[in-house]
């Protein structure tokens, strides 16, 4: 056998020689791995008479390479250390390399440590075929494999005397991170040294994998306990007895209570008795959602939306769940923002300067920072619910919803329903899951009541008991559910009147009273009309890309009108004389009939009465009567400004002269020149 190992190593000896003097490779003799090393190196010019590392990085730069290699350093020193207890005394070192082929750690016995110095081979230096020729650590970064090289397989003279088996450590997806390798003299070469080296390097690729396992979980525990902690939603973590083993902060916030006073006890803790559903979820494996729970707290009750899913081994075992507490003020804040329930005006919006205007507005202002009710009293159009948004933005409900009910809209029979919501078979057509009212829609922010001398006097009684109580029960339930609003109430009436007639509850009327504000008609703010009539102008302009001038006779007519529909018909005017004009200035042609009837032509031609039509309750009678009184007045405004020219007239209205005469006559209007 040795003999047979020394003749082989004669050979390789021999080979060696032949390639470095002639280029040629004796294939039986040489490995395929080693001659393609060979190769390599004589193609960069490596000089086979040398073998000392030439790249040495700087003091600095090593320090840096070690920082970056940190990890695999920590994980792969331990089997380093027992790799040098096993080879101790027999002059070999264990040496650790990164990726690039740079000494990143070398143990050894001082002697073999000085002689790895008189070859640069140390910390820092760069071991890569290119530079210092075959070795294991090159060639198994390039191959990927372990290797082993000894003697006169090494392309470089002064590594004859040297012996090395490398294996690469490689991550959980197989890439090579570094290379562990065991140098020593070439006459000491055990075939077992190998096999102990990839026995070390693969327990350093492991140990490098639960690192890196570790880290991945450290992080997604990281993320989790963050969206945990950060949810608007409250968390309950409950093991599969249904006992609390976490909850976040929200949950805290609603129960009003600490980690302690919850985590531990059973789920019953927190819901009470509507822990059934939570009961029959880990029982049953069914999820749940969205069901209405009344959450007891300290001070009460919180009214919260609450979904639950179980959570299941591999084994589809249920070991407990978690549960989502939503507090209904958020969520409906969330769909009100999203459906419109929201202010778009405030006192800014409210255009005027006249003296009862600015006193409305004053105490609205003052209205705005109370929690009282309040009570807007004015004719139609002259912007109650305007002055009812105002209050709301500046009121400290700003943040929540604004939502507004029409009382004369509704049907008296739907009113509780609307307002005060039902539970699911309350009665005939009720909704599935029932439906929530006005009154907790407005939770945290504002009830707007249009209308409310039109409520009926039976509803009059359970909106007096809501607003005394401050909470509600649902029609056909018994939940008793907090109603944190404010309200604000319109008419168009006089609410003393109605009470004095027994049509409006006294004790309601004042309930409602506190803050009485009054909404100055449009025709008793003087100079307001033109003001509004221009603002108006001016933003439908804009709107359009144009700028409108009005002429003075326009301002004059609109001064002297008597706007029964108040600041919204002037709206409605002042959008019909803009998209009618065909220039950029109002002239008085522009107006609609009832506006424009000049007073110097009042006794030629005046509104007559309508003998032939008589008036009745029929809803047909009373549109034939509207348009005839609108044709009427029309024919009447265009004969006061043609000075009673009939054929003018008949041009203008695109109709024949007779045509114009018929009507004269149906309408008894004779008082004009011809």
């Amino acid at each position: 056998m040795k003999n047979t190992g020394e003749r082989s190593l004669q050979q390789k000896a021999l080979a060696w020689k032949t390639f470095v003097n002639s280029g040629e490779i004796n294939q039986g003799i040489i490995s395929s791995p080693i001659a393609e090393s060979w190769r390599k190196c004589s193609d960069t010019r490596v000089n086979p008479a040398d073998g000392r590392g030439r790249i040495v990085l700087e003091q600095h730069e090593l320090k840096q390479l070690l920082e970056k290699n940190e990890v695999i350093i920590r994980a792969a020193t331990p089997f380093m250390q027992n790799l040098y207890q096993f080879f101790r005394g027999s002059s070999f070192v264990v040496v650790l390399t990164d990726v690039q082929g740079y000494v990143l750690e070398i143990f050894g016995d001082p002697d073999r440590i000085q002689n790895a110095r008189e070859l640069s081979f140390l910390p820092g230096a760069n071991w890569h075929e290119n530079h210092v020729g075959t070795n294991a650590i090159s060639t198994s970064l390039s191959t990927g494999q372990p290797m082993q090289v000894s003697g006169c397989e090494h392309f470089c003279l002064r590594h004859h005397h040297w012996t090395c088996s490398a294996a690469p450590i490689t991550d959980q997806n197989g890439k090579i991170m570094a290379v562990l390798d065991i140098s020593g003299p070439a006459q000491s070469t055990y075939s077992h040294t190998l096999g102990m080296v990839v026995a070390a390097a693969e327990a350093v690729s492991m140990q490098l994998r639960i690192q890196q396992k570790n880290n991945e979980l450290t992080l997604a525990n990281k993320r989790l306990t963050s969206i945990f902690n950060t949810m608007s939603d409250g968390v309950v973590l409950i093991d599969n007895r249904g006992i609390v083993n976490e909850v976040n902060i929200v949950v805290k916030q609603i129960l009003g209570s600490s980690s302690k006073d919850v985590v531990g006890r059973p789920i019953e803790g927190i819901f009470g008795d509507t822990a059934h559903f939570t009961r029959t979820m880990l029982d049953n494996k069914q999820p749940y959602s969205d069901v209405e729970v009344m959450v007891p707290i300290k001070n009460g009750t919180s009214h919260c939306l609450v979904s639950g899913e179980p959570l299941t081994d591999e084994r589809g075992k249920i070991n407990g769940g978690v549960i989502i507490l939503r507090p209904i003020k958020q969520v409906r804040r969330l769909v009100n923002r999203f459906s419109g329930h929201y202010t778009n005006f405030e006192f800014g919006d409210i255009i005027g300067n006249s003296a009862k205007l600015l006193e409305s507005v004053r105490i609205a202002s003052l209205a705005a920072t109370s929690f009282s009710n309040v009570l807007l009293q004015g004719e139609s159009g002259t912007g109650k619910e305007l002055f009812a948004q105002a209050i709301h933005h500046h009121s400290e409900r700003s943040e929540g919803p604004f939502i507004a009910v029409n009382c004369g809209a509704i049907p008296r029979e739907l009113i509780s329903s609307e307002l005060f919501g039902y539970e699911e078979g309350a009665f005939s057509g009720a909704k599935r899951g029932g439906r929530p009212g006005k009154f907790e829609l407005a939770a945290g922010g504002t009830l707007f009541l249009d209308e409310i001398a039109d409520m009926p006097l039976e509803q009059q009684v359970a909106l007096l008991r809501v607003l005394q109580e401050k909470k509600l029960v649902r029609i056909g339930g018994e939940r008793v559910i907090p109603a944190d609003v404010r309200v604000i109430c319109a008419t168009n009436k006089t609410l003393l009147n109605e009470v004095e007639k027994g049509a409006f509850r006294q004790d309601l009327y004042y309930r409602l009273n506190v803050i009485s504000i009054t909404v100055p008609p449009l025709r008793e703010r003087g100079n307001d009309i033109i003001v509004l009539f221009q603002h108006i102008i001016d933003k439908i302009g804009k709107e359009r890309g144009h700028k409108y001038s009005v002429d003075e006779k326009v301002l004059e007519c609109l001064r002297r009108y008597n706007w029964p529909g108040n600041v919204r018909e002037l709206y409605n005017v002042a959008e019909r004389v803009v998209s009618i004009s065909e220039e950029q200035t109002i002239m008085l042609r522009h107006l609609p009939p009832e506006i424009y009837s000049p007073q110097e032509h009042a006794d030629r031609f005046e509104l007559q009465p309508f003998p032939q039509v008589v008036l009745g309750d029929s809803i047909k009678q009373q549109r034939v009567l509207a348009m005839e009184q609108t044709e009427q007045a029309e024919i009447v405004a265009f004969l006061n400004q043609y000075g009673g020219n009939i054929s003018r007239v008949a041009k203008k209205l695109g109709v024949a002269r007779t045509t114009i005469y018929r009507k004269l006559q149906r309408y008894g209007i004779d008082n004009f020149k011809l």
